[in-house]
This record gives C-alpha cells, structure tokens and sequence, in this order.
C-alpha cells in the first residue's frame, strides 16, 4: 500500500513474506498466489506492498534465468502486488525445525553475505515498479556478538565497503538506487542503534544506513527516538511487536518457549540469549520481561502478557509523524504466526488485521492511501 505523508511525499506499506515457508521459486509463485493476493483482497486495496524474502536458492535461480525473473515482475503485476523492498536477513532455512542461531550465518565477514546481498539489489532493481525509482534491502547486524575478533572485525567492514561499492555501481548502471539497512538485534556485534553509530559512521550513508526493527528496540530497552538521532539514515522500519511479561508473571512465557527461533530475553537489569534459559533463572523475576518473539501487531496475547504495542507507536510518532517522513518504508514483519500458541487456521485473516491496523496507525498520523 502507498500511503501520502502530509510533506508530500510517498511511504510504502508491505508485509514481509519470511512468514511463508518458501525457499524455491515455486513456492513463491503459490505463497504470492494464495496468500498476498487473499490478503490485497481482505484489505480492499487495489495493490499490496510484499517484501520479499528470497533464499540463497531462489536468488541464485532468478539471476540465472532472467525469464523468470521478468515472469515475477509480470506475475506481481498481474496479481496487484509490488515490491520495493526485500528482506536479506535470512540466508537459507528459516523455517527449518531448528533455526535458532543459524539465522546469522554467513555473517558479513563471509565473502558470500556480500554476493548474496549484491544478487538481491540486482533482483530488486528489476522487480522495483516503474514509477519508484529507490529499493531497500535489509540485513543482519553485522554478525553474532561471540567470536568477534580485530581481524573478523576488518573482514566484516571491508565486505561493508564492497557492498556499498556494488550498490553505487548499480544505481550508475540501471538508475535504481537499492539502500541497504543493518538491523540492530540482541545479542549481536550491533545491538542498539548507538552501537550502530559507532560502527558505522563513516559508510557510505547514500546507500547504507539502518534497518529499525521495533521489536528489537523494545527488547533492548532503547528510547524511540534513538534510531533518529544516530546520524545514520533510517531506510527501513520493521513493524513488530515484542512479547512482554510484567514482574512475577514470567511463568505465562513458557507456552511460548519454542524450538525454532531465538527468542532474546531481556529486564531492565539483565539478558538471557534465548527464553528458555531466562526462564531456567537466568533474569530476576522481580522485574518486567520483554521478549524477542514478534507477536501481532493488534492483537495482545492473554493477561497477565502484554506487547510493545505502545512502543511501536512511539516510534512511529518519532519517524512518520514529524513535518517530514525520517523513512519511506515501512515492512510489518511477525514471523512466527505458525510457532504462536494457538496459531490462527488462516493466516492471510491475520496479516490483513495487522495491516489494517497499521494503516490505522499511519492515519492518526496524517498519512493517507493513494
């Protein structure tokens, strides 16, 4: 969806397809078909934003087979969806039964991160509709804070200078500037958006900048406005919402002690890199818990649990609702429908209510669809 901020200008509105098990182009092709377009249709829009996350295997597939590259941009087309913005966080298996901390590999001191990211913005660059000129892709926050080391260190930020190399070249070469945005996360060379900055700084800021994931924020206990102060060009909002358990009622977490993904656990005081361990004793019970699990974005879980809601709120005052937009693409992002205890039987029903709830949001805020 397009939304018209007050200034004039354009913010996109997507939902992220990582949701969908989908890790070879057929199975895009069906998670397009039945899903997204059931989705366009709930909602009443005549075009739907998808950002879509593309394996390692599908990606390799569309570079080699332009045919089939130009049929997606056709099939979105056909379909009333369209894509200007793609998730590169994922590499490969991110429904897999066990994901957890495989999710950060390759890191960015991996030649192959890089190559897989510059795949992306070439296949972005053709999907991008006609009339938008600038993509964005997002991608993991460097690396997983453990092993980091100078010379890891010095691999990871000459890979940072080829990515952006890569992207400028493209944008001389098709006119379509694809903006790449680190996401801060828990438990990661880059957690906050502060440690963003340091890292950072001096990148090339017309084609990197930061990817905000307002779960993660929350988790880590970070001010809404701290993305907008850090220097660094925000090129994507990832609309989530934390799971949160007020002080002495973290044994209501456990149903949500999954298997797949990690869940990083935080309190004022203290961390624990996945739930199942903060609830073994890692974390005082004495205080509020915020948990990296994306729960819906309109729709809390049943007391005593509650979500971010307000926070994510906050941050969108922070970044859509000043005198001009601090970013042009907005990507609600639960991935975890099917892990949620009692996960709904239709899946496009939920997308399209948070969607329609975000669009609500958006709208409290001056911004209408055109």
């Amino acid at each position: 969806m397009r939304l018209r901020h007050p200034d004039g200008s354009t913010v996109h509105l997507a939902y992220c397809t990582n949701v969908h098990a989908a890790e070879d182009l057929p199975g895009i092709h069906r998670q397009l078909s039945g899903v997204s377009a059931r989705v366009r249709r709930l909602l009443g829009v005549e075009r739907l934003g998808v950002g879509l996350w593309l394996s390692r295997r599908v990606a390799t597939d569309l570079l080699a087979r332009p045919v089939e590259l130009a049929g997606l941009r056709e099939r979105l087309t056909a379909l009333g969806l369209e894509v200007v913005t793609l998730n590169g966080f994922p590499y490969r298996g991110f429904h897999d039964e066990i994901v957890k901390h495989r999710v950060y590999t390759p890191d960015w001191a991996d030649a192959e991160r890089l190559r897989h990211t510059l795949g992306l913005a070439e296949i972005l660059a053709v999907l991008l509709p006609d009339d938008v000129t600038e993509g964005t892709i997002s991608t993991l926050p460097l690396a997983w804070r453990t092993g980091w080391t100078e010379d890891k260190a010095a691999a990871v930020m000459a890979n940072v200078g080829a990515v952006a190399q890569g992207l400028r070249a493209l944008a001389g070469r098709t006119g379509k500037v694809i903006r790449l945005g680190f996401e801060p996360e828990p438990g990661c060379v880059v957690e906050t958006t502060p440690q963003a900055t340091a890292l950072l700084r001096d990148v090339d800021h017309d084609h990197l900048g930061l990817c905000l994931d307002a779960c993660h924020m929350a988790v880590g206990f970070e001010e809404p406005g701290a993305g907008a102060r850090t220097g660094l060009p925000v090129v994507k909002l990832q609309a989530s919402c934390a799971l949160v358990a007020p002080p002495g009622a973290q044994r209501a977490l456990a149903a949500f002690d999954e298997a797949r993904f990690l869940h990083q656990t935080r309190s004022a005081t203290g961390y624990a890199d996945d739930l199942g361990e903060a609830l073994a004793g890692g974390l005082p019970a004495d205080e509020s818990w915020r948990v990296h699990f994306h729960v819906p974005l309109h729709d809390a879980p049943p007391p005593p649990l509650t979500t971010s809601a307000p926070y994510l709120r906050d941050l969108l005052n922070v970044l859509l609702g000043g005198e001009r937009p601090l970013t042009s693409h907005v990507e609600v992002e639960t991935y975890t429908w099917n892990v949620l205890p009692g996960a709904p039987a239709d899946l496009a029903e939920g997308i399209a209510a948070e969607l329609d709830w975000m669009r609500g949001q958006l709208a409290a805020l001056g911004l209408k669809e055109t």
